[in-house]
């Protein structure tokens, strides 16, 4: 029997798919300090290296590291352009959608992406819970309850997609590239976690708090029994 997949640390995936790439877009990117194209490669490097990192350690591409690539990518690119601020907001959209739009597609293939969200190896004793599942012939109605949740993540990526559109309009006012954008760039990604991410994670523990009560009923499963136990010290 293989051994379960190691769990992810999720603060280091926020901090090197994320919160660093930002800091140094917004912060260290100015022509008095790495300039905007040395700027946009070591913060392309967060992400490019921890997804190298945790492949090789998990064997599993990891979603938000191609995402946090592909944002830092599409910052620093319209940065060089020094493209209208219009476009920056419909990035900062553009971001959760395209998330939302996989997660809502995958329900269509044989690996939906709900399962990486919410029901995953990580956290749940997934091979436990699918016997208990077959055992009462509840699968399909799982099946079910997984699409509805869903449509909650989907829910959840929209709202962001509208907040980050709106926030980006009304933050960035000064021409791209010049040290009032950079400091605006950095006061958007500093208000975006109350603004954005409280509203969407409310949304997303509300589907996980759905999900594991029906896991509960009908797999007949107690929380203990469909965790994942902690692994054994020493």
């Amino acid at each position: 029997m293989p051994p379960p997949a190691k769990r992810e640390n999720l603060l280091v995936n926020i901090l090197f798919n994320i919160a660093i790439p930002s800091l140094i877009l917004a912060k260290a990117s100015t022509p008095e300090r790495l300039g905007p194209v040395a700027g946009l490669i070591i913060a392309l490097l967060f992400p490019v290296s921890y997804g190298i990192w945790d492949f090789v350690k998990r064997r599993e591409a990891n979603f938000i590291s191609i995402i946090g690539f592909a944002s830092v990518l599409l910052t620093g690119g319209l940065g060089l352009m020094q493209v209208d601020n219009f476009w920056f907001a419909v990035k900062e959209a553009a971001v959760p959608s395209i998330i939302g739009l996989a997660v809502w597609a995958s329900m269509y293939t044989s690996r939906p992406l709900v399962r990486q969200f919410l029901f995953n190896d990580q956290a749940f004793d997934t091979g436990k819970i699918q016997t208990a599942l077959a055992e009462r012939g509840n699968a399909d109605i799982f099946d079910r309850l997984l699409r509805s949740s869903t449509y909650w993540l989907v829910a959840s990526f929209t709202i962001s997609a509208v907040l980050n559109y709106v926030l980006a309009r009304w933050l960035l006012q000064s021409p791209s590239g010049s040290p009032e954008f950079n400091a605006e760039l950095g006061k958007m990604n500093a208000l975006s976690w109350p603004v954005i991410v409280v509203p969407t994670m409310i949304i997303t523990i509300y589907a996980l708090w759905r999900l594991i009560g029906g896991i509960k009923r009908l797999s007949g499963l107690e929380f203990e029994e469909m965790m994942h136990s902690p692994p054994p010290k020493g």
